[in-house]
């Protein structure tokens, strides 16, 4: 579906009037959507829609996920999660999880940022070179 640059740019102001000190308030934006529904002014629907994407695209980018192929310990859990929110901002969402598949090492990844630092993605990589 096409948006018009009015309904962009609408939907950009609604969004950033969501926003309470750099972080993204959901109370704020539900109640922006329901007054857009209510109000029903002309183009909500492409506004909510662009704003639905700007939200999400917001929230992608505050999640991190960290694989490792087996548990971390505690207190190297808590040093990743210090580095990526000195990195990424105290309002990041960690998620740790395991792979065994990576056979060793850590893989980060930040909204579309990957640090891959896994054994398997370098042995993937020596392969290649040969």
């Amino acid at each position: 579906m096409k948006i018009s640059k009015l309904a962009q740019r609408e939907a950009r102001q609604l969004f950033h009037s969501c926003q309470a000190n750099g972080l993204l308030d959901e109370n704020r934006v539900r109640q922006t959507a329901t007054l857009l529904l209510e109000k029903k002014p002309r183009g909500y629907v492409e506004i909510l829609s662009r704003l639905h994407r700007l939200v999400k695209l917001e929230l992608e980018r505050r999640a991190a996920r960290v694989e490792s192929a087996v548990p971390l310990p505690a207190d190297l859990q808590a040093d990743v999660a210090n580095r990526i929110r000195q990195i990424y901002g105290p309002n990041a969402d960690i998620t740790f999880n395991q792979n065994p598949a990576l056979l060793g090492g850590l893989r980060v990844q930040v909204g579309s940022d990957l640090y891959d630092g896994s054994v398997r993605t370098r042995l993937e990589k020596l392969e290649q070179s040969f």
